[in-house]
Parts: structure tokens; C-alpha cells; sequence
């Protein structure tokens, strides 16, 4: 009997898919109780010979197709093939302890839970001052907010959200299947939809898995700038505020504040203070926490670049974001 289904969506990670799979073959779980979905977007480079080389070995590792690529579509179209009472919907660029499966879903069935989360641990495969400084700054709170999943806990705790959840299966016949319109941002749609209807996530401080992040500006700033953008896009297509959290706001906040005073210096040069005051406070903020954050492996010039890159690309596309939404108005576009 099938007892956990697990969905990775995946899309030319040829680097990390391989270290994905085996951390799963090494959960402390019966094989004969676990399915794997590997749901590809028609990669180009070696993640689909590689998902096939362990599905030869292993049956319980399948590999599924997802012409239209899109991230949400696949994570639904892994959940009609679905056969668990729990379903995890996990990421091709992390690795998963041991007990990840068996504590999450005990801890699930143990709370009522309509999901369970585990602890965060950013990561990087090759070790260099800029990499070292983007993964400190993605495990502090000034550069992912108040988000306990990434922050960790003390306790067991209820929470808004939680990364590579475990979801008990009829949480989808209660709730609903993954936005497909939301590029970005659909896990978190999901999960103020449940909490929002009154469901229970929970964060399990004592699980963790290590996601591997972005090793250098340029990729940092794509992510965080399509973070930023979908963010917006988010609360057109669903019609509400209520699937996002103030910290996914206050990236576009910053940008404005520089923006719109120096847009109202051609009335008045007085206007510029505030750009002063807001940009003098931001980046004296960022250089004491870079001051605390430098150690051997990076310093202070990586560190401060990193807050830079992340906040800003995050806000500029949320800015452009808006602009878009303004446009299809215009457009006369839903």
C-alpha cells in the first residue's frame, strides 16, 4: 500500500538531481510504501536520462511529462497520479534528511494537520566569497523576512506558509489543486488559501531539509526579481491580498521610496531628503548586519552587494510588476 507520494517538478537540473534522488532512496521508509514523481518540463540537458537511469533500478521512481512547463501544472499533474495519504511537493535543488517523510508525516496525522513543513537550510555547492555571502544573507531575517521556515523555531508552531510541505491528500479535494496561472508564488497561493478556509500548516523545527541556492548576483538577482514580479501577479489573478504577507511588500515599499521623491524633485528639490534619509537608514542597517554577518568565508563587500542585489531586483520587480497590471487595465485585459 502506498503510503507517501512524492512530487519534484523539475526543469534541466542535471546538477542537483542526482543528490535529490539519492537522499530520498536513503529514507527511513519502506520503498513498497513510497512513490517518487519526478514531473519534467521537457528538459534539455541530462535530468531526464538521469530520472530514467534510477527509474530502471528502482520502480517506484517515475519520470512524467509536462509539455506546457509550467511549475504549478506539474505539481497538479503529479497529484492525479497520486496514490498516498500524503503527498510531499518538494524542489530538485535541495536534499532531504533521513526521517523528512516519516516525521513529517507522523507529525501531520499526529496535529490534524492539513500540511506539515519542515526547517530550511540554505546551501551552496561550490564554496566562494560571493556564494558564502548570498547563503548567509538568505538565513537572515533581512533578507527572507519573518519567515519561521527559513528563520527556524524553538516549537512546534503553527504557521502562514512552509517550503517542500507535506499535505495530507485530501487536502486537494478540500482545498483545491495548485493556481496554474501563477508562475510563481503558487505554494504560498495554496497555503493562505488553507489558512485562510481554517486549515492548520504546521512548522516542524526538528526536520530539516538543505535547498541549494543561487551561486552569484546574476542568478540572485533573476530569482529575486521574478519573486518580486510574481508577487504582484499573485494578487491580480487571485482577486485578493490575502495569499501574501506584508514582508513580500516591503522590497517595492523601498524602491518607491527613492523613486517617488526623486520623481517629485522636478517640483521640488526639497523631496530629495526623503530619498536621503531612506537610502543613509537602508544602508547603514545593511553595513552593521554585514559587519555581524563577516566572517572567513566572505566579507563585507559580498555581504553588502548580496542585500543590494537581493532587495533591490526584488523591488524593481515588483515595480515592474504593477507597471504590467497597469498595462493590461489599459489594455482592457482580465
Amino acid at each position: 500500500m502506498i503510503k507517501i507520494s512524492v512530487i519534484i517538478p523539475c526543469f534541466n537540473e542535471e546538477k542537483y538531481i542526482s543528490q535529490c534522488i539519492e537522499s530520498i532512496l536513503e529514507a527511513d521508509v519502506k520503498k513498497g510504501t513510497l512513490e517518487v514523481y519526478f514531473v519534467d518540463g521537457m528538459s534539455n540537458d541530462k535530468t531526464r536520462e538521469i530520472i530514467r537511469a534510477y527509474s530502471a533500478k528502482y520502480t517506484f521512481v517515475h519520470l512524467l511529462d509536462n509539455p506546457k512547463k509550467y511549475t504549478p501544472i506539474a505539481m497538479n499533474i503529479g497529484i492525479n497520479a497520486s496514490r498516498g495519504a500524503y503527498i510531499f511537493i518538494l524542489s530538485a535543488h535541495a536534499t532531504y534528511e533521513k526521517d523528512y517523510f516519516s516525521k513529517l508525516s507522523a507529525e501531520c496525522e499526529r496535529l490534524g494537520a492539513v500540511c506539515t513543513g519542515a526547517v530550511l537550510l540554505t546551501e551552496v555547492k561550490h564554496k566562494t566569497k560571493q556564494s558564502m555571502a548570498i547563503k548567509e544573507v538568505l538565513m537572515h531575517p533581512l533578507g527572507v523576512g519573518n519567515a519561521s521556515f527559513r528563520t527556524g523555531s524553538n516549537t512546534v508552531k503553527e504557521v502562514d506558509t512552509v517550503a517542500f510541505g507535506c499535505y495530507a491528500k485530501e487536502t486537494f479535494e478540500t482545498y483545491g489543486l495548485f493556481d496554474e496561472k501563477l508562475i510563481r508564488n503558487q505554494d504560498i497561493e495554496l497555503n493562505k488559501r488553507i489558512v485562510n478556509a481554517g486549515g492548520k500548516i504546521y512548522l516542524i523545527p526538528s526536520v530539516h531539509c538543505t535547498y541549494y541556492a543561487r551561486e552569484n548576483f546574476n542568478a540572485l538577482a533573476r530569482n529575486q526579481y521574478q519573486n518580486g514580479f510574481w508577487n504582484i501577479l499573485t494578487a491580480y489573478y487571485t482577486h485578493t491580498l490575502a495569499s501574501l504577507s506584508m514582508r513580500h511588500f516591503i522590497p517595492l515599499i523601498f524602491v518607491l521610496s527613492l523613486l517617488l521623491p526623486l520623481l517629485l524633485s522636478w517640483f521640488s528639490l526639497k523631496f530629495l531628503w526623503i530619498a536621503c534619509i531612506s537610502l543613509v537608514s537602508y544602508l547603514t542597517l545593511v553595513i552593521i548586519i554585514s559587519v555581524r554577518l563577516r566572517d572567513r568565508s566572505t566579507n563585507i563587500w559580498y555581504l553588502l552587494n548580496t542585500f543590494l542585489t537581493l532587495h533591490f531586483s526584488y523591488g524593481v520587480g515588483s515595480l515592474l510588476g504593477v507597471l504590467s497590471i497597469i498595462k493590461k487595465y489599459i489594455k482592457g485585459e482580465k
